[in-house]
Protein backbone atom coordinates (compact mmCIF):
# COMPACT_ATOMS: atom_id res chain seq x y z
CA UNK A 1 0.00 0.00 0.00
CA UNK A 2 1.63 2.90 -1.11
CA UNK A 3 1.03 6.00 1.61
CA UNK A 4 1.04 9.95 0.24
CA UNK A 5 3.48 11.74 3.06
CA UNK A 6 0.96 14.78 2.90
CA UNK A 7 1.05 18.51 4.80
CA UNK A 8 -1.01 20.86 5.13
CA UNK A 9 0.87 24.15 5.23
CA UNK A 10 0.55 25.53 8.63
CA UNK A 11 3.99 26.37 10.22
CA UNK A 12 5.31 24.67 13.63
CA UNK A 13 6.20 27.09 15.87
CA UNK A 14 9.34 27.14 18.54
CA UNK A 15 6.93 26.00 20.92
CA UNK A 16 3.85 24.48 19.69
CA UNK A 17 0.18 25.78 21.12
CA UNK A 18 1.90 28.43 22.63
CA UNK A 19 -1.68 29.56 23.87
CA UNK A 20 -3.37 30.12 26.99
CA UNK A 21 -5.18 26.30 26.77
CA UNK A 22 -7.87 26.92 29.12
CA UNK A 23 -9.61 29.94 27.97
CA UNK A 24 -12.36 29.65 30.05
CA UNK A 25 -10.22 29.86 33.17
CA UNK A 26 -7.44 32.00 32.65
CA UNK A 27 -4.49 33.73 34.47
CA UNK A 28 -1.82 36.75 32.85
CA UNK A 29 0.82 34.17 33.76
CA UNK A 30 1.81 30.35 32.56
CA UNK A 31 4.99 28.65 31.40
CA UNK A 32 4.05 26.29 28.10
CA UNK A 33 6.33 23.12 28.73
CA UNK A 34 5.78 21.84 25.18
CA UNK A 35 8.34 21.86 22.32
CA UNK A 36 11.72 19.42 22.82
CA UNK A 37 11.33 16.50 25.39
CA UNK A 38 13.74 12.89 25.39
CA UNK A 39 11.99 10.02 24.32
CA UNK A 40 12.51 6.74 24.37
CA UNK A 41 10.27 3.42 24.13
CA UNK A 42 10.87 0.31 26.56
CA UNK A 43 10.02 -3.12 26.23
CA UNK A 44 10.41 -5.91 29.18
CA UNK A 45 13.26 -3.42 30.53
CA UNK A 46 14.87 -2.67 27.19
CA UNK A 47 14.72 0.45 25.39
CA UNK A 48 13.48 -0.33 21.99
CA UNK A 49 13.78 3.53 20.42
CA UNK A 50 15.63 6.37 22.11
CA UNK A 51 15.59 9.76 20.42
CA UNK A 52 13.71 13.50 20.77
CA UNK A 53 9.68 13.91 20.71
CA UNK A 54 8.72 17.38 19.86
CA UNK A 55 5.13 18.05 22.59
CA UNK A 56 2.54 17.81 21.96
CA UNK A 57 2.66 15.67 18.86
CA UNK A 58 1.63 12.48 19.42
CA UNK A 59 4.86 9.97 18.11
CA UNK A 60 3.05 8.01 15.49
CA UNK A 61 2.65 11.68 13.93
CA UNK A 62 4.96 13.10 11.09
CA UNK A 63 5.01 16.31 13.66
CA UNK A 64 6.36 14.54 16.48
CA UNK A 65 9.50 13.41 14.56
CA UNK A 66 8.99 10.24 15.94
CA UNK A 67 6.44 8.68 13.67
CA UNK A 68 6.14 5.08 15.00
CA UNK A 69 3.29 3.05 16.18
CA UNK A 70 3.15 2.01 19.50
CA UNK A 71 3.06 -1.58 19.91
CA UNK A 72 1.36 -3.50 22.73
CA UNK A 73 3.56 -4.01 25.97
CA UNK A 74 5.86 -0.69 25.00
CA UNK A 75 6.39 2.08 27.76
CA UNK A 76 6.41 5.49 26.53
CA UNK A 77 9.02 7.46 28.59
CA UNK A 78 9.08 11.22 27.86
CA UNK A 79 11.32 13.51 30.00
CA UNK A 80 12.83 17.27 30.72
CA UNK A 81 14.22 19.45 32.78
CA UNK A 82 11.56 22.10 34.16
CA UNK A 83 12.87 25.17 35.85
CA UNK A 84 11.08 26.49 38.94
CA UNK A 85 12.26 30.00 40.24
CA UNK A 86 8.95 30.54 43.01
CA UNK A 87 8.37 28.10 45.80
CA UNK A 88 6.34 30.09 48.03
CA UNK A 89 3.08 29.69 45.88
CA UNK A 90 1.45 26.31 44.64
CA UNK A 91 2.62 25.54 41.05
CA UNK A 92 0.16 22.78 39.03
CA UNK A 93 1.23 21.02 36.23
CA UNK A 94 -1.49 20.28 33.44
CA UNK A 95 -1.90 17.87 30.80
CA UNK A 96 -4.78 18.99 27.99
CA UNK A 97 -4.80 14.88 27.38
CA UNK A 98 -2.52 11.87 27.05
CA UNK A 99 -3.61 8.64 25.76
CA UNK A 100 -4.05 6.44 27.34
CA UNK A 101 -2.52 4.98 30.82
CA UNK A 102 -0.15 8.23 32.51
CA UNK A 103 1.54 7.99 35.26
CA UNK A 104 3.66 11.49 36.48
CA UNK A 105 6.90 12.03 38.51
CA UNK A 106 8.80 14.98 39.74
CA UNK A 107 12.47 14.34 40.29
CA UNK A 108 12.11 10.57 40.82
CA UNK A 109 8.41 10.96 43.32
CA UNK A 110 5.35 9.40 41.68
CA UNK A 111 3.00 12.67 41.78
CA UNK A 112 -0.08 11.16 39.81
CA UNK A 113 -1.72 8.34 37.16
CA UNK A 114 -4.80 9.52 35.05
CA UNK A 115 -6.49 6.50 32.98
CA UNK A 116 -8.25 7.98 30.07
CA UNK A 117 -6.91 9.78 26.56
CA UNK A 118 -9.28 13.27 25.92
CA UNK A 119 -9.77 14.70 28.81
CA UNK A 120 -7.43 17.17 30.70
CA UNK A 121 -5.22 16.38 34.63
CA UNK A 122 -3.36 18.35 36.58
CA UNK A 123 -1.59 18.23 39.92
CA UNK A 124 0.06 20.17 42.58
CA UNK A 125 3.40 19.01 42.21
CA UNK A 126 4.80 21.88 45.00
CA UNK A 127 6.28 19.64 47.77
CA UNK A 128 7.81 17.90 44.98
CA UNK A 129 9.90 21.02 43.31
CA UNK A 130 12.91 23.04 44.36
CA UNK A 131 14.32 26.33 43.12
CA UNK A 132 16.08 26.09 39.92
CA UNK A 133 15.85 22.84 37.73
CA UNK A 134 13.39 19.84 38.20
CA UNK A 135 13.23 16.77 36.37
CA UNK A 136 9.77 15.58 35.37
CA UNK A 137 9.22 12.31 33.55
CA UNK A 138 5.83 10.65 31.98
CA UNK A 139 5.33 7.02 31.53
CA UNK A 140 2.34 6.26 28.98
CA UNK A 141 1.03 3.05 28.39
CA UNK A 142 -1.95 2.49 25.19
CA UNK A 143 -2.50 -0.74 23.73
CA UNK A 144 -5.57 0.53 22.58
CA UNK A 145 -7.52 -1.51 25.15
CA UNK A 146 -11.24 -1.27 23.90
CA UNK A 147 -12.04 -0.71 28.16
CA UNK A 148 -11.20 2.78 27.61
CA UNK A 149 -12.59 5.52 25.27
CA UNK A 150 -10.38 5.09 21.71
CA UNK A 151 -12.68 7.01 19.18
CA UNK A 152 -11.60 5.92 15.25
CA UNK A 153 -8.31 4.57 16.06
CA UNK A 154 -7.47 1.05 15.29
CA UNK A 155 -4.20 -1.07 14.89
CA UNK A 156 -5.26 -1.58 11.39
CA UNK A 157 -6.05 1.33 10.11
CA UNK A 158 -8.07 1.34 6.25
CA UNK A 159 -11.05 2.61 5.40
CA UNK A 160 -13.54 4.34 8.17
CA UNK A 161 -10.61 3.22 11.28
CA UNK A 162 -7.34 5.60 11.19
CA UNK A 163 -3.88 5.62 12.40
CA UNK A 164 -3.89 5.28 16.24
CA UNK A 165 -2.02 7.99 18.37
CA UNK A 166 -0.76 7.49 21.59
CA UNK A 167 1.29 9.31 24.56
CA UNK A 168 1.14 13.26 25.26
CA UNK A 169 -1.31 14.88 22.23
CA UNK A 170 -2.46 18.36 24.23
CA UNK A 171 -0.30 20.72 25.64
CA UNK A 172 1.54 20.20 28.93
CA UNK A 173 1.82 23.37 31.09
CA UNK A 174 2.59 25.00 34.46
CA UNK A 175 0.75 27.69 36.56
CA UNK A 176 2.11 29.29 39.69
CA UNK A 177 -1.10 30.28 41.75
CA UNK A 178 -1.91 31.45 45.86
CA UNK A 179 -2.51 28.65 48.34
CA UNK A 180 -6.41 30.10 47.85
CA UNK A 181 -6.84 30.18 44.32
CA UNK A 182 -9.55 29.64 42.10
CA UNK A 183 -10.17 25.92 40.79
CA UNK A 184 -13.38 26.13 38.53
CA UNK A 185 -15.93 28.04 37.40
CA UNK A 186 -19.82 26.87 36.61
CA UNK A 187 -21.36 29.50 34.38
CA UNK A 188 -25.24 28.85 33.56
CA UNK A 189 -26.62 31.29 31.42
CA UNK A 190 -30.36 32.28 30.55
CA UNK A 191 -31.48 34.71 27.86
CA UNK A 192 -31.06 37.71 30.08
CA UNK A 193 -29.08 36.93 33.16
CA UNK A 194 -26.25 34.48 34.33
CA UNK A 195 -25.47 32.64 37.48
CA UNK A 196 -21.60 32.19 38.21
CA UNK A 197 -20.00 29.23 41.00
CA UNK A 198 -16.58 29.45 41.92
CA UNK A 199 -14.95 27.03 43.50
CA UNK A 200 -11.71 27.47 45.66
CA UNK A 201 -10.76 30.99 46.18
CA UNK A 202 -10.64 33.49 49.31
CA UNK A 203 -14.21 33.94 50.80
CA UNK A 204 -14.29 37.06 49.16
CA UNK A 205 -14.46 37.73 45.90
CA UNK A 206 -14.79 40.51 43.17
CA UNK A 207 -16.27 39.69 40.16
CA UNK A 208 -15.46 42.77 37.21
CA UNK A 209 -18.35 42.77 34.26
CA UNK A 210 -18.50 45.66 31.77
CA UNK A 211 -17.01 48.30 34.17
CA UNK A 212 -19.11 47.29 37.27
CA UNK A 213 -17.87 45.69 40.57
CA UNK A 214 -19.87 42.35 42.23
CA UNK A 215 -18.74 41.49 45.64
CA UNK A 216 -19.96 37.86 46.27
CA UNK A 217 -18.66 34.51 48.16
CA UNK A 218 -19.36 31.11 46.46
CA UNK A 219 -22.23 32.43 43.23
CA UNK A 220 -23.73 35.58 41.66
CA UNK A 221 -26.21 35.77 39.56
CA UNK A 222 -26.44 38.76 37.33
CA UNK A 223 -29.24 40.50 35.49
CA UNK A 224 -27.92 41.68 32.15
CA UNK A 225 -29.66 44.84 30.74
CA UNK A 226 -30.06 45.13 27.02
CA UNK A 227 -28.82 41.61 26.43
CA UNK A 228 -26.60 40.73 23.38
CA UNK A 229 -27.67 36.33 22.80
CA UNK A 230 -25.15 33.97 21.37
CA UNK A 231 -25.98 32.22 17.83
CA UNK A 232 -23.80 31.13 15.03
CA UNK A 233 -24.54 34.33 13.28
CA UNK A 234 -24.06 36.55 16.17
CA UNK A 235 -21.50 35.46 18.21
CA UNK A 236 -22.14 37.97 20.97
CA UNK A 237 -19.55 37.13 24.31
CA UNK A 238 -19.46 38.77 27.48
CA UNK A 239 -15.77 38.90 29.01
CA UNK A 240 -15.11 39.04 33.03
CA UNK A 241 -12.21 39.16 35.53
CA UNK A 242 -12.69 38.03 39.01
CA UNK A 243 -10.22 39.05 41.87
CA UNK A 244 -9.86 36.63 44.67
CA UNK A 245 -7.44 37.26 47.43
CA UNK A 246 -4.17 37.24 45.58
CA UNK A 247 -5.58 35.33 42.12
CA UNK A 248 -6.84 36.83 39.32
CA UNK A 249 -8.63 35.15 36.47
CA UNK A 250 -10.32 36.03 33.26
CA UNK A 251 -13.04 34.04 31.53
CA UNK A 252 -16.31 34.98 29.87
CA UNK A 253 -20.01 33.73 28.66
CA UNK A 254 -22.65 34.29 26.48
CA UNK A 255 -26.31 34.29 26.97
CA UNK A 256 -27.93 31.81 25.13
CA UNK A 257 -30.41 28.81 25.26
CA UNK A 258 -31.10 25.74 24.05
CA UNK A 259 -34.13 23.36 23.78
CA UNK A 260 -36.32 21.57 21.30
CA UNK A 261 -40.06 21.63 20.94
CA UNK A 262 -43.25 19.98 18.44
CA UNK A 263 -41.19 21.92 15.49
CA UNK A 264 -37.93 21.21 16.19
CA UNK A 265 -34.56 22.37 18.03
CA UNK A 266 -34.46 25.96 19.22
CA UNK A 267 -32.21 28.49 19.90
CA UNK A 268 -32.38 31.00 22.24
CA UNK A 269 -36.26 30.42 22.50
CA UNK A 270 -36.61 30.08 19.11
CA UNK A 271 -36.84 27.14 16.35
CA UNK A 272 -33.46 27.23 14.65
CA UNK A 273 -32.18 25.10 11.32
CA UNK A 274 -29.07 23.71 12.76
CA UNK A 275 -27.04 22.93 9.55
CA UNK A 276 -23.60 20.94 9.82
CA UNK A 277 -21.06 18.86 9.10
CA UNK A 278 -19.39 15.77 10.64
CA UNK A 279 -16.07 17.02 12.01
CA UNK A 280 -13.44 14.25 12.67
CA UNK A 281 -10.66 16.64 13.91
CA UNK A 282 -7.79 14.52 12.18
CA UNK A 283 -5.10 16.34 9.91
CA UNK A 284 -2.40 14.67 7.62
CA UNK A 285 1.10 15.39 9.60
CA UNK A 286 -0.23 16.10 13.24
CA UNK A 287 -3.15 13.40 13.28
CA UNK A 288 -5.14 14.72 16.01
CA UNK A 289 -3.54 18.20 16.28
CA UNK A 290 -2.87 20.58 13.04
CA UNK A 291 0.76 22.16 13.43
CA UNK A 292 -0.76 24.88 15.64
CA UNK A 293 -4.46 26.84 16.29
CA UNK A 294 -4.40 28.11 13.10
CA UNK A 295 -5.92 25.09 11.69
CA UNK A 296 -8.82 24.62 13.86
CA UNK A 297 -9.65 28.29 13.41
CA UNK A 298 -9.47 27.88 9.73
CA UNK A 299 -11.80 24.62 9.58
CA UNK A 300 -14.51 26.60 11.41
CA UNK A 301 -14.12 29.47 9.34
CA UNK A 302 -14.00 27.55 6.15
CA UNK A 303 -16.95 25.82 7.14
CA UNK A 304 -18.95 29.21 7.73
CA UNK A 305 -18.14 30.71 4.19
CA UNK A 306 -20.09 27.50 2.89
CA UNK A 307 -22.95 28.33 5.02
CA UNK A 308 -23.16 25.98 7.61
CA UNK A 309 -23.68 27.08 10.92
CA UNK A 310 -22.78 23.65 13.20
CA UNK A 311 -20.08 21.08 13.58
CA UNK A 312 -20.99 17.54 15.02
CA UNK A 313 -17.53 16.84 16.63
CA UNK A 314 -17.47 12.74 15.92
CA UNK A 315 -16.18 10.32 18.35
CA UNK A 316 -13.31 12.76 19.93
CA UNK A 317 -12.67 15.47 22.12
CA UNK A 318 -10.62 18.69 21.42
CA UNK A 319 -8.38 20.76 23.50
CA UNK A 320 -10.02 23.85 24.93
CA UNK A 321 -9.12 25.96 22.80
CA UNK A 322 -11.55 24.77 19.35
CA UNK A 323 -14.65 25.11 21.80
CA UNK A 324 -13.19 28.56 22.46
CA UNK A 325 -12.78 29.49 19.09
CA UNK A 326 -16.08 27.68 17.96
CA UNK A 327 -17.46 30.46 20.82
CA UNK A 328 -15.79 33.51 19.47
CA UNK A 329 -15.83 32.86 16.07
CA UNK A 330 -19.97 31.85 16.05
CA UNK A 331 -20.33 27.38 15.04
CA UNK A 332 -22.42 25.62 17.09
CA UNK A 333 -21.47 22.19 18.43
CA UNK A 334 -22.86 18.89 18.06
CA UNK A 335 -20.78 17.04 20.73
CA UNK A 336 -19.81 13.28 20.82
CA UNK A 337 -19.51 11.48 23.45
CA UNK A 338 -15.82 8.60 23.17
CA UNK A 339 -16.96 5.21 23.04
CA UNK A 340 -15.35 2.45 24.21
CA UNK A 341 -16.30 -1.66 24.22
CA UNK A 342 -16.01 -3.57 20.87
CA UNK A 343 -17.17 -2.76 17.81
CA UNK A 344 -19.13 -4.98 15.31
CA UNK A 345 -19.21 -4.26 11.56
CA UNK A 346 -22.02 -7.00 10.87
CA UNK A 347 -24.06 -5.57 14.27
CA UNK A 348 -23.42 -1.95 14.45
CA UNK A 349 -23.16 -1.63 10.94
CA UNK A 350 -24.51 -3.83 8.24
CA UNK A 351 -27.43 -5.34 9.68
CA UNK A 352 -28.63 -1.74 10.74
CA UNK A 353 -28.13 -0.26 7.48
CA UNK A 354 -30.01 -2.39 5.43
CA UNK A 355 -33.10 -2.02 8.22
CA UNK A 356 -32.34 -4.76 11.09
CA UNK A 357 -32.83 -1.58 13.79
CA UNK A 358 -35.16 -3.45 16.67
CA UNK A 359 -32.54 -4.94 18.48
CA UNK A 360 -28.90 -3.90 19.53
CA UNK A 361 -26.86 -7.15 19.22
CA UNK A 362 -23.76 -7.21 21.87
CA UNK A 363 -22.85 -5.52 24.81
CA UNK A 364 -20.57 -3.94 26.53
CA UNK A 365 -18.58 -5.17 29.91
CA UNK A 366 -19.56 -4.18 33.52
CA UNK A 367 -16.05 -2.38 33.55
CA UNK A 368 -16.80 -0.79 30.06
CA UNK A 369 -19.97 0.50 31.54
CA UNK A 370 -18.37 2.09 34.35
CA UNK A 371 -15.46 3.45 32.59
CA UNK A 372 -17.91 4.93 29.43
CA UNK A 373 -20.38 6.30 32.70
CA UNK A 374 -16.88 8.14 34.07
CA UNK A 375 -15.12 9.64 31.19
CA UNK A 376 -18.85 10.80 29.46
CA UNK A 377 -19.40 12.71 33.04
CA UNK A 378 -16.22 14.12 33.24
CA UNK A 379 -16.82 15.22 29.21
CA UNK A 380 -20.12 17.09 30.02
CA UNK A 381 -18.03 18.93 33.06
CA UNK A 382 -15.38 19.99 31.34
CA UNK A 383 -17.82 21.51 28.18
CA UNK A 384 -20.45 23.11 30.53
CA UNK A 385 -18.93 26.71 30.39
CA UNK A 386 -18.44 26.49 26.50
CA UNK A 387 -21.79 27.65 25.01
CA UNK A 388 -21.01 26.37 21.65
CA UNK A 389 -21.79 22.92 22.50
CA UNK A 390 -25.19 22.50 22.49
CA UNK A 391 -26.42 18.58 21.81
CA UNK A 392 -24.74 15.56 23.10
CA UNK A 393 -24.62 12.20 20.79
CA UNK A 394 -24.51 9.29 23.95
CA UNK A 395 -24.08 7.03 21.21
CA UNK A 396 -23.46 6.40 17.98
CA UNK A 397 -25.05 3.85 15.50
CA UNK A 398 -25.00 1.16 18.80
CA UNK A 399 -21.33 1.41 19.51
CA UNK A 400 -21.32 0.66 22.91
CA UNK A 401 -24.61 1.06 23.58
CA UNK A 402 -26.28 -0.08 27.06
CA UNK A 403 -29.36 0.88 29.31
CA UNK A 404 -29.85 3.46 27.12
CA UNK A 405 -32.40 4.95 28.73
CA UNK A 406 -30.95 5.26 32.40
CA UNK A 407 -27.86 6.71 31.14
CA UNK A 408 -30.05 9.44 29.01
CA UNK A 409 -31.86 10.19 32.50
CA UNK A 410 -28.35 10.40 33.94
CA UNK A 411 -26.76 13.19 31.60
CA UNK A 412 -29.93 15.06 31.43
CA UNK A 413 -29.98 15.61 35.25
CA UNK A 414 -26.24 16.11 34.88
CA UNK A 415 -26.68 19.03 32.30
CA UNK A 416 -29.95 20.09 31.56
CA UNK A 417 -29.17 23.16 29.68
CA UNK A 418 -28.10 20.96 26.45
CA UNK A 419 -29.95 18.72 23.97
CA UNK A 420 -29.18 14.91 24.42
CA UNK A 421 -29.28 11.97 20.99
CA UNK A 422 -29.33 9.02 22.87
CA UNK A 423 -29.03 6.89 19.96
CA UNK A 424 -27.26 8.05 16.61
CA UNK A 425 -28.56 6.35 13.75
CA UNK A 426 -30.51 3.03 15.17
CA UNK A 427 -31.45 1.34 17.89
CA UNK A 428 -33.57 4.68 18.87
CA UNK A 429 -36.16 2.62 20.87
CA UNK A 430 -34.96 4.55 24.04
CA UNK A 431 -35.91 7.66 25.51
CA UNK A 432 -34.12 10.62 23.94
CA UNK A 433 -34.72 14.55 22.86
CA UNK A 434 -34.20 13.77 19.40
CA UNK A 435 -34.87 11.25 16.49
CA UNK A 436 -31.72 10.54 14.74
CA UNK A 437 -30.88 8.84 12.02
CA UNK A 438 -28.62 8.25 9.45
CA UNK A 439 -28.50 7.60 5.91
CA UNK A 440 -26.10 5.88 3.73
CA UNK A 441 -26.57 3.79 -0.29
CA UNK A 442 -30.16 4.55 -0.40
CA UNK A 443 -32.66 7.47 -1.17
CA UNK A 444 -33.37 9.65 2.52
CA UNK A 445 -36.89 8.82 3.50
CA UNK A 446 -37.00 9.25 6.12
CA UNK A 447 -39.99 9.61 8.80
CA UNK A 448 -41.15 12.10 11.47
CA UNK A 449 -42.52 10.55 14.66
CA UNK A 450 -44.56 13.53 15.59
CA UNK A 451 -43.27 13.51 18.86
CA UNK A 452 -39.41 14.67 18.69
CA UNK A 453 -37.75 16.85 16.56
CA UNK A 454 -35.91 14.70 13.35
CA UNK A 455 -32.27 14.93 12.95
CA UNK A 456 -30.61 13.68 10.09
CA UNK A 457 -27.34 13.14 12.00
CA UNK A 458 -25.23 11.31 9.44
CA UNK A 459 -26.06 11.43 5.57
CA UNK A 460 -23.68 12.21 1.97
CA UNK A 461 -20.32 10.52 1.79
CA UNK A 462 -19.77 11.00 -1.50
CA UNK A 463 -16.25 10.23 -2.37
CA UNK A 464 -14.07 13.03 -4.80
CA UNK A 465 -10.41 11.78 -5.32
CA UNK A 466 -7.83 13.83 -5.70
CA UNK A 467 -4.64 12.15 -6.11
CA UNK A 468 -1.79 14.63 -4.93
CA UNK A 469 -3.75 15.32 -1.90
CA UNK A 470 -4.76 11.51 -0.65
CA UNK A 471 -3.76 9.84 1.62
CA UNK A 472 -4.04 6.80 0.31
CA UNK A 473 -3.17 6.51 -3.68
CA UNK A 474 -4.12 2.91 -4.33
CA UNK A 475 -7.65 2.57 -1.83
CA UNK A 476 -10.44 4.97 -1.27
CA UNK A 477 -13.18 4.51 1.33
CA UNK A 478 -17.02 6.48 0.79
CA UNK A 479 -20.35 5.77 -0.02
CA UNK A 480 -20.46 7.27 -3.59
CA UNK A 481 -17.77 7.59 -6.53
CA UNK A 482 -17.31 10.93 -8.21
CA UNK A 483 -15.81 12.98 -9.81
CA UNK A 484 -14.52 16.29 -10.43
CA UNK A 485 -17.58 17.22 -13.33
CA UNK A 486 -20.01 15.27 -10.98
CA UNK A 487 -18.93 15.84 -7.31
CA UNK A 488 -20.58 19.37 -7.13
CA UNK A 489 -23.21 18.39 -8.62
CA UNK A 490 -24.19 15.02 -7.15
CA UNK A 491 -24.24 17.08 -3.62
CA UNK A 492 -26.30 19.81 -4.90
CA UNK A 493 -29.39 17.13 -6.33
CA UNK A 494 -28.87 15.23 -2.74
CA UNK A 495 -29.92 18.43 -0.96
CA UNK A 496 -32.38 19.55 -3.33
CA UNK A 497 -33.99 16.41 -4.24
CA UNK A 498 -33.76 14.75 -1.01
CA UNK A 499 -32.89 16.79 1.96
CA UNK A 500 -34.83 19.66 1.01
CA UNK A 501 -38.52 17.96 0.55
CA UNK A 502 -37.44 16.28 3.67
CA UNK A 503 -37.72 19.21 5.69
CA UNK A 504 -40.91 20.45 3.90
CA UNK A 505 -42.65 17.50 4.87
CA UNK A 506 -41.22 15.92 7.75
CA UNK A 507 -39.82 19.38 9.76
CA UNK A 508 -36.55 17.93 9.52
CA UNK A 509 -34.06 20.30 11.57
CA UNK A 510 -30.77 19.11 11.58
CA UNK A 511 -28.47 17.93 8.90
CA UNK A 512 -24.71 16.57 9.55
CA UNK A 513 -23.42 16.14 6.12
CA UNK A 514 -20.06 13.53 6.22
CA UNK A 515 -17.83 15.29 5.88
CA UNK A 516 -15.29 18.35 6.70
CA UNK A 517 -12.59 17.17 4.82
CA UNK A 518 -10.76 13.85 3.76
CA UNK A 519 -9.97 11.38 6.22
CA UNK A 520 -6.75 8.98 5.17
CA UNK A 521 -8.68 6.20 3.25
CA UNK A 522 -11.69 8.39 2.79
CA UNK A 523 -12.27 11.05 0.39
CA UNK A 524 -15.73 12.26 1.22
CA UNK A 525 -14.42 16.11 2.42
CA UNK A 526 -15.79 18.81 1.17
CA UNK A 527 -12.01 19.54 1.61
CA UNK A 528 -9.09 17.78 0.85
CA UNK A 529 -7.33 16.01 4.08
CA UNK A 530 -4.23 18.64 3.70
CA UNK A 531 -6.70 21.41 3.28
CA UNK A 532 -5.48 22.59 0.32
CA UNK A 533 -8.21 22.38 -2.40
CA UNK A 534 -12.00 22.87 -1.32
CA UNK A 535 -14.13 20.60 -3.86
CA UNK A 536 -16.82 22.19 -3.83
CA UNK A 537 -18.34 25.59 -5.47
CA UNK A 538 -18.27 27.92 -2.52
CA UNK A 539 -20.96 30.00 -4.43
CA UNK A 540 -23.43 27.03 -5.03
CA UNK A 541 -22.94 25.80 -1.18
CA UNK A 542 -23.84 29.52 0.29
CA UNK A 543 -27.07 29.28 -1.97
CA UNK A 544 -28.04 25.49 -1.29
CA UNK A 545 -27.78 26.76 3.04
CA UNK A 546 -29.80 29.62 1.75
CA UNK A 547 -32.63 27.30 -0.22
CA UNK A 548 -32.25 24.73 3.25
CA UNK A 549 -32.67 27.60 5.90
CA UNK A 550 -36.16 28.87 3.68
CA UNK A 551 -37.23 25.52 3.62
CA UNK A 552 -37.18 25.17 7.62
CA UNK A 553 -39.13 28.53 7.92
CA UNK A 554 -41.44 27.81 5.55
CA UNK A 555 -42.46 24.12 7.09
CA UNK A 556 -42.68 25.74 10.84
CA UNK A 557 -44.87 28.45 10.08
CA UNK A 558 -46.94 26.40 7.30
CA UNK A 559 -50.33 26.23 9.06
CA UNK A 560 -51.32 22.53 9.93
Amino acid sequence: MQLNQLKTNYQIKEIPFNVYPRPSLKRENFTNLNGIWDFEVVKKGKTVYGGNILVPFAPESALSNVKRITKKGEILVYKRTINVQNTSNLTILHFGAVDCICSVYVNGNFVCKNENGYLPFSADITKFITVGENQLKVEVVDSLNKNYPYGKQTNKRGGMWYTPISGIWQTVWLENVPKNYIKKLKITPTLNSVKIEVFGGEKIKTLTLEGVDYEFEDALTISIKNPKLWTPETPNLYNFTIVSGEDKIESYFALREVGFNEKGLTLNGKNYFFNGVLDQGYFPDGIYLPPNEQGFIDDIKNMKELGFNMLRKHIKIEPEIFYYYCDKIGMAVFQDFVNNGKYSFVADTALPTIGFKKFKLGLPTKKQKEIFLEVSSKTVKQLYNFPCVVYYTIFNEGWGQHNATEIYKVFKKLDSTRVYDTASGWFNNCESDVKSEHVYFKKINIKSDGKKPLVLSEFGGYTYKINEHSFNLYKTYGYKKCTNDTFMLDLESLYIDQVIPCILKEKLCALVLTQLSDVEDETNGLYTYDRKVLKVDKEKMLEISNKIYNAYNSAINKKN
